[in-house]
């Protein structure tokens, strides 16, 4: 789940400066394209992911099963947005596959660089309960996850942050705090969420108002983080009382009696997917492999082997409740959480950002 958003960084900066970037990339990051013939794309699909344990568990969940049940053996590449953007673009894409943050698959599609989904082929999507907005016309969600609210379970004298509100609460909680750096999208939904904004009242964002409320404890923020597990080094050593951060990347900290804790109350979730481009070698397979993955029994797999919340809910049929609650996507968690809006934040992001550089540098 880090590295999706750290994945995003090089592309927050707008659709604008793509161009110049897919040149770039176009002279520099790829080697020659190995052609396929139409028979042994067949029998291989490349898939882009971005690798780490996230890539692991893929491996064991997803590809290897897929390739015992159809023989299509799968092939991993780690290609930057700028360069999958850059082959694209030339027609010569070396995957077949994306699976990226689904912000990401909205700005591929408004690119024109991924092609229609036909939904029709996609059966385990059919009756499934999944997200509408997580169908959307070039991608698919695969996977939730979630930024949360994490504390020291032995700084404030007994009692528990529960919510933003008792984050930004310095009388009650007092102490250092951490918030998100330019990793991923500014967090200026808690700071209205602390200021009484119900979650369903939360899009459009009330800019002002958030600036307004983040000013309030912007001198106690000692560290704005760039990467998944700063929060819990933080925290662990006690360099900050309380921060943002991905949920399940303290999973390791609290297994070895770390006193830190994690609250779901006001998580904000965002969601991977699966895409595929324009001029994929091999779209049979690609739409052979995105229904597999969207099988309950497999989404379950996946969700044992690495911290993300499957999208389909009867794969919370499969797992055991020590298993679901660290997931985004339990019912519990999604009443109590809310998604990031990507529209809003696709259309408002270069204005918002560049205050929020300015705000976090005063």
């Amino acid at each position: 789940m880090g590295d999706i958003a750290l994945d995003r960084r090089a592309f927050l900066t707008g659709v604008g400066g793509l161009a110049a970037g897919a040149a770039a990339a176009s002279l520099t990051g790829c080697e020659t394209r190995t052609g396929r013939s139409a028979a042994e794309s067949s029998r291989v699909l490349v898939v882009r992911n971005f690798g780490g344990s996230y890539g692991e568990a893929n491996r064991k969940a997803v590809y290897d099963p897929f390739t015992r049940e159809t023989g299509i053996r799968i092939t991993v590449v780690d290609f930057g947005h700028e360069q999958m953007l850059a082959q694209i673009k030339e027609g010569r894409p070396r995957f077949d596959v994306m699976d990226i943050d689904m912000s990401n698959l909205v700005l591929f599609e408004h690119e024109g660089a991924s092609e229609p989904l036909d939904y029709g082929r996609l059966k385990n999507t059919r009756n499934a309960g999944i997200a509408q907005s997580l169908l959307t016309p070039n991608g698919v969600g695969k996977s939730y996850w979630a930024s949360v609210l994490a504390y020291r379970t032995d700084g404030f004298g007994g009692r528990k942050p529960e919510s933003w509100a008792d984050f930004w609460s310095l009388r009650r909680f007092p102490g250092s705090r951490a918030l998100q750096g330019e990793v991923d999208w500014p967090e200026l939904e808690f700071a209205l969420l602390a200021d009484g904004v119900p979650l369903d009242r939360l899009y459009p964002l009330d800019v002002d108002r958030a600036f307004r409320v983040m000013d309030e404890v912007r001198g106690s923020v000692r560290t704005f983080w760039e990467y998944g597990a700063e929060p819990g080094e933080l925290l662990s050593r006690g360099s900050v009382m309380a921060a943002s951060t991905w949920a399940g990347r303290l999973r390791s900290l609290l297994g070895r009696g770390a006193p830190l804790a994690y609250e779901w109350n006001g998580a904000r979730r965002q969601s991977n997917g699966f895409g595929i481009p324009k001029g994929s070698a091999n779209p049979d397979a690609a739409y052979r492999l995105i229904d597999f993955a969207l099988r309950p029994e497999v989404q379950a797999h996946m969700a044992r082997l690495y911290p993300d919340g499957p999208v389909v809910p009867a794969a919370y049929g499969y797992l055991t409740e020590s298993t679901a609650v660290h997931l985004a996507s339990t019912p519990g968690h999604l009443l109590s959480g809310f998604d990031l809006d990507i529209d809003w934040w696709l259309e408002n992001r270069d204005a918002v950002t560049r205050r929020w550089q300015e705000w976090a540098r005063a």
